[in-house]
């Protein structure tokens, strides 16, 4: 995947969406009253990023664009595919021997047949 993320905050800015909303949680009054928590959504992506940290506007865009910045770069990065591996013969082994003890316990705890 070849996403060039933009140098500048503005430029990645430009690509996104940016939503000031009333941060939950605790922090009295200046939580209730104030449209501090910034939620920014990058629309090539589709990644939302949202943060209610500080009582800051600003100090949470720059939190959450960092944030965004963070998963952007993890997202561009080229993933190493899982190797598939077999179980040994011996664990394979272990597991059925456990099964059988098992099923052998519970048919102990049924009721004998009534032959009569």
């Amino acid at each position: 995947m070849t996403n060039l993320i933009p140098e500048s905050d503005e430029a990645l800015l430009a690509e996104c969406v940016v939503e000031t909303f009333r941060a939950g949680g605790p922090g009295g009054q200046n939580v209730n009253t104030r449209d501090t928590a910034v939620r920014i959504r990058h629309l090539p992506t589709g990644i939302v990023v949202t943060s209610q940290q500080e009582r800051s506007q600003l100090r949470n865009k720059q939190i959450a664009l960092a944030e965004l910045r963070r998963r952007l770069e993890e997202r561009s990065r080229p993933r190493r595919r899982r190797i598939p591996t077999a179980a040994p013969r011996a664990a394979r082994r272990r597991v059925l021997e456990a099964k059988r003890r098992r099923s052998e316990r519970k048919q102990l705890r049924k009721k004998p047949p009534l032959d009569g």
